[in-house]
């Protein structure tokens, strides 16, 4: 079930977040489905701040992102040295 909830947040599926959403209410009430929102998007940030630092983009996201990475010459950065 959390799981699901969080595939759902960070999935772009309106419907089938708001799904997960009341089964995860039911289940933990409104104060764990807050906490489970809260364990989301705290990982969806550390994401960002772990790619914003440079760890190496994961080789399933190296095609779905190539357009805008060669716009933003986000390539060009290379460990040591920019």
């Amino acid at each position: 079930m959390l799981v699901e909830f969080a595939e759902a947040a960070v999935g772009g599926d309106d419907d089938r977040l708001a799904q997960a959403r009341a089964r995860l209410s039911e289940r933990l009430g409104v104060k764990g489905l807050v906490d489970a929102a809260a364990v989301v998007g705290f990982f969806n940030a550390i994401d960002r701040v772990a790619d914003a630092t440079g760890i190496p983009l994961d080789p399933e996201r190296l095609e779905s992102t190539a357009d805008f990475r060669a716009e933003l010459g986000i390539d060009g950065f290379v460990e040591g040295r920019v």
